[in-house]
């Protein structure tokens, strides 16, 4: 079998193991937060980063709700890195935007974040900040789910299927997982530009 099978097979395997209660779960968290005029701040690291730029576009355009990706201002995170350390960069982002009740963070991660191991430790302290406001969180992490998972409202975990291909695994089907949020009846508000341009026979 060639590498490119094993590992679209490997992306069928996870497909079909994903736990679908937990997607719907954060869209019922979502109609709720934009209903309330609340935002989103994605927080993801790395790879998750990106996504959570892409993710700010389409939650923003398509389902009209406010939201942001600290990592989106390299000045500011490097400033922060270099002035406060790594660890409290999204924490004192997110003081300055005046995180609320009304507000979800919405975490991209592989791992979850974890205390012991000391990863993604600007994850784990942005989750316990916003416990301590009220916020609600989610997020679409792989592996086990890390702190995350633990302290979430909902969090759907990418399964492992395959040791060696956890990390790209997780962070493609963190794209999958969101487009279909942004694609749900429930949250989408806004015709997408080729759906839109579509002729109807």
């Amino acid at each position: 079998m060639s590498y490119a099978s094993k590992h679209l097979n490997e992306a069928n395997e996870i497909i079909s193991k994903i736990d679908t209660d937990s997607i719907e779960k954060i869209v019922d968290i979502l109609v709720n937060l934009k209903s309330n005029g609340g935002r989103i701040f994605f927080l993801g690291v790395g790879g998750s980063a990106g996504n959570c730029s892409h993710a700010v576009n389409d939650f923003r355009k398509i389902v009209g709700i406010e939201c942001y990706a600290p990592t989106d201002n390299v000045s500011e995170l490097t400033a922060r890195t270099n002035d406060e350390g790594w660890s409290t960069i999204f924490v004192e982002w997110l003081k300055i935007s005046k995180l609320s009740s009304k507000d979800l963070l919405f975490i991209f991660s592989v791992g979850g974040g974890s205390i012991e191991k000391n990863i993604s430790p600007n994850l784990v302290e942005a989750i316990k900040y916003g416990k301590t406001i009220g916020s609600k969180i989610v997020g679409i992490v792989g592996r086990d789910g890390g702190y995350t998972a633990k302290e979430s409202d909902s969090c759907v975990i990418i399964p492992t299927v395959n040791d060696e291909t956890i990390t790209p695994h997780a962070e493609a089907f963190q794209a999958v997982i969101w487009h279909l949020l942004v694609s749900h009846p429930k949250l989408k508000a806004n015709q997408t530009k080729w759906e839109s341009s579509v002729i109807k026979i």
